[in-house]
């Protein structure tokens, strides 16, 4: 049996320092996928070493890919084309990662060997009809259990037709599973959004020279069958682990710190949206537009926080860094409500259910609602509180912490290497207290 690892998290005042955050998961995950279907090599630099992306990695080593690396964050992807993968030589094990299940269920729909997709105890309980309904309607052969949930056997097709398709929900891994099918259907596939999401898979398909076009307003087309070149990618610092950092420093007294390279692409800054609608002091320097995604270096400093009813239109934007919104609300003052969320009951955890439980334990005032939830600011205590095998629970707990009235103790953390291997050592580097302990 595998050794839990809990942290222990106490108050601190004033965080000081410059730090760059891990390289961004979502764009880590998409340069393993374009990298290895391109004619040519491709040059990864900032590659994310988290167990997720190398989960990705390590399924197209197996489906036939050479990759070199990671080292320091670099790779050299050896690219086999649109039509090279092989078939594996047995199951395809994802760990944690429903990106890399989503994702690569819709690319190996269309090829021509069967396959299967496996997880552990958190991804085998993921819902993945939203995927494999519409690839079953451009005609790929997909099992999974009576339940809705992985495993996922794939009886791949050189024969997918193409698809007209409105998300039914805003889902950037939705999207991007149809817009891999997409790649091999016979003609132009058009996939629409209802609320704009993460553009990272549009964008690296344009800067791979991929044939897709985008536009405003949420309408994707791809043209199947189109072949394209590697190409070098530098993957920016992660905005959903820099969240982390921004609302660390903006709830401790006396703090300023910089977080350098962070990417700021436009469909992902949601969380800074909504931090400076509740009074935040963030200032986004050194913009760069020059790279396929925009980056930026951030310079937060503590500030006085009130409460806010969050707006809509960021949802979407602000998917991943909800818990971490949460412990920014816990600590402003007033209400802060959040409506038309469901999509966080169905990540690595029921997100509003397991934050909902954990700052009810050190002291702070929730309403949960079927698609939200509001949270009264107030004191935060001390107490021990379970992460729900949920890196960005655990996450979001420790640097609650910063503000509480003792120790926090994080239960069951060691998910927060699927994204962020690296934290408590950057977390310590500004001041921070935070510690883990085996059991």
């Amino acid at each position: 049996m595998s050794s839990l690892i809990d942290y222990r998290s106490k108050s601190v005042t004033g965080l000081r320092g410059t730090i760059e955050v891990p390289g961004d998961k979502s764009i880590s995950h998409r340069s393993i996928i374009f990298g290895s279907l391109a004619n040519g090599m491709s040059e990864i630099n900032g590659f994310l070493e988290g167990e997720d992306s190398l989960a990705t990695l390590n399924a197209f080593r197996d489906l036939g890919v050479v990759i070199e690396g990671p080292q320091d964050g670099r790779l050299v992807i050896h690219g086999v084309g649109l039509y090279g993968l092989s078939a594996p030589k047995g199951d395809i094990y994802l760990g944690n990662s429903g990106t890399s299940m989503r994702l690569i269920t819709g690319l190996l729909s269309a090829q021509p060997f069967r396959s299967r997709l496996v997880g552990d105890e958190s991804l085998s309980g993921r819902p993945m009809r939203r995927v494999t309904d519409p690839l079953s309607d451009m005609g790929a052969v997909i099992e999974i259990t009576e339940k809705g949930t992985p495993p996922v056997d794939i009886f791949g097709t050189s024969k997918l037709t193409r698809i007209n398709y409105l998300l039914p929900v805003a889902s950037a891994q939705l999207k991007s599973s149809l817009i891999l099918a997409a790649m091999y259907a016979r003609g132009l596939s058009t996939i629409e959004e209802p609320v704009i999401t993460r553009d990272h898979t549009e964008r690296m398909m344009s800067a791979f020279g991929c044939g897709i076009t985008s536009n405003v307003s949420g309408c994707i087309k791809i043209e199947g069958g189109k072949d394209y070149r590697g190409t070098r990618i530098d993957v920016p610092g992660d905005i959903s682990s820099a969240a982390f950092f921004i609302v660390a420093a903006l709830i401790c007294p006396n703090s300023n710190i910089t977080i350098c390279n962070v990417g700021i692409n436009p469909t992902r800054i949601g969380i800074l949206n909504i931090l400076e609608k509740m009074g935040a002091d963030i200032e986004v320097i050194n913009e760069r537009h020059d790279l396929f995604e925009p980056t930026a270096d951030l310079k937060v400093r503590y500030s006085t926080l009130k409460g806010i009813k969050i707006p809509k239109n960021q949802i979407s934007l602000a998917i991943d860094e909800f818990p971490i919104i949460f412990i920014a609300a816990a600590c402003a003052s007033g209400e802060t409500i959040l409506r038309g969320a469901e999509e966080l009951k169905v990540k690595e955890s029921d997100r509003i259910e397991s934050m909902a439980k954990g700052l009810e334990t050190l002291g702070i005032q929730t309403t949960v609602y079927d698609d939200g939830i509001k949270i009264i600011g107030g004191e935060i205590g001390s107490g021990t509180v379970n992460s729900n095998h949920d890196h960005r629970i655990a996450m979001a707990f420790s640097i609650a912490a910063i503000r509480s009235s003792g120790e926090v103790l994080i239960e069951d953390c060691k998910n927060v290497a699927t994204s962020f291997p690296n934290f408590i050592d950057l977390a310590k580097e500004v001041g921070m207290r935070i510690d883990s302990e085996v059991r």
